[in-house]
């Protein structure tokens, strides 16, 4: 294999420290990124764990998490029963993501790089396609609301123009890479909570909403379950490159630091703007689309106030664009190394955002249809395909493994982990089938859906049989080469991961 191989000046956490030079005081921060898939060794890491709650605050606080907020009251729920769903949904999509965050320091590869000890040098590709195919459908939905917003704003209908312009901001912030998405995020937190939280609190006092409203009303479950959908594939639709933006944190991090701030800036981000799109929606016509329906609130609140909202709207779209063209592209280097080695070089990182953000804009030129339909059907799928794997990948690192990977061997097709992964593929393989009874869809209802008058529980029918599949599946896992090459990788002074239970 010719990609770089993870050069290393120290042991991760829990790891004897004798044979580990001295890290830096002020490690130097390239002012574009060169890594992409290769291993961050300790000179370069840097960082503080809070950052991780304004990059994931960030993340979700923009008009595409607004516009999920609004599904189920466009499908005639309350607001007091979107809120309750988009809460629940939020919690409990965000607590996979924020355990797959406290991964990156540990280990300090991308998210996927470190899936292929579960599906194998090769096999990973099959998850890595799949999460690319989540990212770039993310971005088409972000790409058309930005789109919106500039022609609301500007008056200009020519949304073409806007993609391009739109695309090539967050194409530059995504190839200058890491540590700039970081302060931009740091950045726009402020910017938003200047602007947005100001107007969520008037939007409060001055539009009192029905009283009908506050409450559950005439409970429908189709509506709510559909909202709890929506909201917790949106909370753990990060969960696959989350630890792309934690891997060049200190391997001493605290796993609970990084769980925790995680936790709390996707929860806060994702449920603020959710119950936001659900006032909205409930103060004004449930159909109508998330930048009309944000332009008349803020029009009621203070006349002409709207296009400067708006525009104070637009740069948390470009950078959630950014941080998914980076992550994106560091899955397509993925499942291209997988097949046909690759130099993990700045030049490759830069195509890759390339072709991802080209991509993207594509999508967003050739789409049709009704925004906030085709938006939840895409989130209910996104959810069915993302959890078998987020409960195999963390059951895999915390029950398993432990904590404990050779990390070097994730870079050789004939290494321990093997090419392909046939626990974590066939397990993988089972929580998706066992999902199909109980899925509903606008194309598909499953039987047992149906029979229980289309309650969509799939999401915890995938969870509970992917993690007991590969359970199952690793009784009786020889770990013994494994472990040699652990060993042999510590007393070398190389990368490897002892523990997440390791020294702080």
């Amino acid at each position: 294999m010719t990609t770089q191989p993870p050069t290393h000046d120290g042991a991760p956490a829990g790891a004897s420290t004798a044979s580990a030079p001295r890290r830096p005081e002020s490690p130097r921060v390239e002012s574009i990124e060169s890594k992409s898939i290769d291993f961050v060794p300790l000179d370069e890491r840097k960082g503080s764990v809070a950052s991780l709650f304004p990059l994931w605050f960030m993340s979700n606080a923009n008009l595409t998490t607004l516009a999920t907020g609004m599904l189920g009251v466009a499908m005639g729920a309350t607001f007091g029963a979107s809120v309750l769903a988009i809460l629940l949904g939020v919690a409990v999509g965000t607590v996979f993501t924020a355990f797959h965050s406290a991964q990156g320091p540990q280990l300090g590869l991308p998210q996927m790089l470190q899936s292929r000890a579960q599906f194998g040098y090769r096999g990973v590709a099959v998850v890595c396609l799949v999460t690319i195919l989540s990212i770039v459908g993310f971005n088409v939905f972000n790409q058309i609301l930005a789109g919106e917003v500039l022609t609301a704003t500007t008056g200009v209908d020519v949304p073409q123009l806007w993609y391009v312009v739109i695309t090539a901001l967050a194409l530059a912030l995504a190839v200058v890479g890491y540590h700039w998405i970081h302060r931009t995020q740091q950045w726009l937190t402020l910017l938003f909570l200047a602007t947005f939280g100001v107007f969520s609190v008037a939007a409060i006092f001055v539009l009192p909403l029905p009283v009908e409203q506050l409450g559950l009303g005439d409970f429908a479950w189709p509506a709510f379950l559909v909202q709890f959908a929506g909201a917790a594939g949106y909370g753990l639709g990060w969960a696959p490159y989350v630890s792309d933006y934690s891997r060049y944190l200190a391997p001493r991090t605290s796993p609970v630091a990084a769980t925790f701030y995680t936790y709390a800036g996707v929860f806060v981000g994702a449920s603020w703007l959710m119950v936001l799109g659900a006032f909205v929606a409930a103060t004004f016509a449930a159909d109508a689309s998330p930048i009309a329906a944000v332009a008349a609130v803020a029009e009621s609140v203070l006349p002409g106030s709207s296009p400067w909202l708006l525009i104070a709207a637009l740069p948390g779209l470009v950078s959630v664009i950014t941080v998914n063209i980076y992550a994106a592209s560091i899955e397509g280097i993925t499942v291209v190394d997988s097949f046909l080695p690759l130099a993990a070089t700045r030049r490759v990182r830069v195509i890759a955002c390339s072709i991802v953000a080209l991509v993207g804009m594509s999508g967003a030129l050739f789409s049709t249809g009704d925004f906030l339909d085709n938006f939840g059907s895409f989130l209910v799928i996104l959810l069915y395909v993302l959890v078998p794997w987020t409960s195999i990948n963390l059951v895999d690192y915390y029950f398993v493994r432990k904590g404990r990977y050779a990390i070097l061997e994730m870079f050789k097709a004939d290494g321990v982990y093997g090419a392909w992964g046939w626990r974590g593929l066939t397990a993988y393989a089972i929580g998706i089938v066992a999902m199909v009874p109980f899925a509903v869809t606008t194309w598909f209802v499953g039987p047992v859906a149906e029979a229980i008058g289309g309650i969509d529980v799939a999401l915890f029918v995938g969870l509970v049989v992917g993690a007991a599949a590969y359970l199952l599946l690793c009784v009786g896992l020889d770990r013994r080469e494994e472990e040699r090459v652990i060993r042999e990788a510590l007393e070398a002074g190389g990368p490897a991961s002892v523990s997440f239970h390791g020294e702080r």
